[in-house]
């Protein structure tokens, strides 16, 4: 029987880039040995991309690199990145890192038959040679063609200029600002790039967000959504929409409620680990107790918990909470819960995850709180709000973190502003009830996946000595 010839496919040879997110997307880095093309409007992060990809390649994968700008002094780029952590001048010393500036006169370049790159490309020959360098960053290339308006001439060297550096083999990035209609200024270099990746810098409804997108990568499959990015303290982080998938594991480890009559109403042993819990309710029906408790529970068996409050300040929550027994200051003492406090309105939708991925990281939680949900709802439009919850719940999950969401409804319904229960496991309703002509609190289960669970409508008391959920409701005593 004759064996089915198996065809041997080569993978394209790519370099990390060390940026949080973007290796994701691109499915493991830029393109080895070629040039990509770094496209965008004044402001929108290319610089800094460039600073970064050399900073990540000489610190993390022994790959020297240098930066040739065109623009920026090296004393301006030491400055001006050193508020981000990267200690150009001590990788310099190392010889790890080649800055150079090049001074270019647009008087002094002449539009003749003669002009050339060739005085760059000893320079440049030179710079990478000293330091064996295995990346190159060219900031911004306009400067360099400056002067020049023969056409003809100027596609030539940009021609040249590109394939001089795949002949050199080094993986580099050359920048260039934003064209009217095109993707660069001149329109030639994203067609000679092996990979182009556009940055957008955009304000909508007063607020500012950061896009990126790889517009081709040759020879790779990569991400072709618009992606979130964000500049900060730790430099850029991408949020990777499309390597967002459901391949997490399923815990059958629980965690327990903190109300011992709750836990029996979920198969007697509570939340299952890595699960995510929604409590919803009208204003001042115990919501934040309830998932408060879940946090004492958990902070007394030992774990760690962090807590994202929206509307109180750490303070006012922890005192409100004490008159209902629930004592949180201790474990924050401890070390053992985090409780942040800020307005959604402070960041804008991305921000808000790339943070709670930085205090994931950081805290190494068992259990988040985000107390409410309902305030991200005002932040975006509803796919906005829909797709940053998606992902901070995928998130969680990801990480085996178990989550706790409440949620805001109105006029007794079911329906939150956010409505995002369809992507919830446990759905907990308290609501006000009438019983007896007087108003009292009744608890439900909606749904939780996985596990038998109680369908009985509890009484569920705030009290001095903690929550207490007593004998279930008949129907006939309230109105559910």
């Amino acid at each position: 029987m004759t064996q089915a010839k198996v065809l041997k496919v080569e993978t394209l040879a790519k370099s990390p880039t060390g940026i949080h997110g973007l290796d994701d997307i691109t499915f493991g880095g830029l393109p080895t040995g070629r040039p990509t093309l770094i496209c965008g409007s004044a402001g929108c992060g290319k610089t800094l991309f460039g600073i970064e990809f050399l900073v990540a390649g000489a610190t993390k994968y022994n790959e020297p690199g240098v930066f040739m700008s065109f623009e920026e002094t090296e004393k301006d780029l030491t400055e001006n990145t050193s508020s981000l952590g990267f200690e150009l001048q001590k990788l310099e010393k190392q010889k790890k890192l080649l800055l150079e500036h090049v001074y270019i006169e647009r008087s002094e370049i002449q539009e003749t038959g003669e002009y050339n790159l060739d005085g760059l490309f000893i320079r440049l020959n030179h710079a990478i040679d000293s330091i064996g360098a295995k990346r190159v960053v060219l900031d911004t290339i306009e400067v360099l063609f400056a002067g020049l308006t023969d056409q003809s001439l100027l596609r030539a060297e940009i021609r040249r200029l590109f394939r001089w550096l795949k002949e050199k083999g080094v993986t580099a990035i050359i920048t260039g600002e934003r064209g009217n209609g095109e993707l660069t200024r001149h329109g030639l270099e994203e067609y000679v790039s092996d990979c182009v990746i556009l940055l957008d810098h955009r304000i909508t409804d007063q607020l500012s967000t950061r896009r990126l997108r790889i517009v081709k990568y040759r020879g790779s499959v990569h991400g072709t959504s618009e992606y979130p990015f964000l500049i900060d303290n730790d430099g850029i982080s991408v949020l990777p929409l499309s390597s967002i998938g459901l391949d997490y594991e399923a815990n059958k480890d629980r965690l327990s409620t903190g109300v011992s009559a709750l836990d029996e109403m979920l198969d007697g042993k509570g939340y299952y680990r890595g699960s995510t819990v929604m409590i919803s309710g009208t204003t001042g029906t115990g919501k934040t107790s309830l998932a408060a408790q879940a946090v004492n529970a958990a902070c007394e068996a030992g774990e760690t918990c962090l807590y994202l409050s929206f509307e109180e300040s750490p303070k006012q929550l922890t005192r409100n909470l004490s008159s209902v027994n629930i004592k949180l200051e201790r474990h924050v003492k401890k070390g053992l819960l985090h409780i942040i406090s800020n307005r959604p309105s402070m960041h804008g939708l991305e921000r808000h995850l790339v943070e709670l991925q930085k205090m994931i990281t950081k805290h190494k939680p068992a259990l988040i709180v985000l107390d409410p949900l309902t305030s991200f709802a005002f932040q975006g439009n509803r796919l906005e709000v829909f797709s940053i919850l998606t992902r901070m719940i995928d998130l969680l999950k990801g990480d085996h973190i178990t989550g706790i969401f409440t949620s805001l409804v109105h006029n007794e319904g079911e329906t939150t502003e956010v409505d995002v229960s369809s992507l919830i496991d446990t759905w907990i309703i308290v609501r006000e009830l009438e019983i007896d002509g007087e108003r009292s609190r009744g608890l439900y289960i909606v749904k939780s996946r996985g596990m038998p669970h109680s369908k009985q409508v509890r009484e569920f008391n705030l009290t001095s000595k903690g929550i207490k959920l007593l004998n279930f409701i008949k129907p006939e005593l309230g109105k559910v």
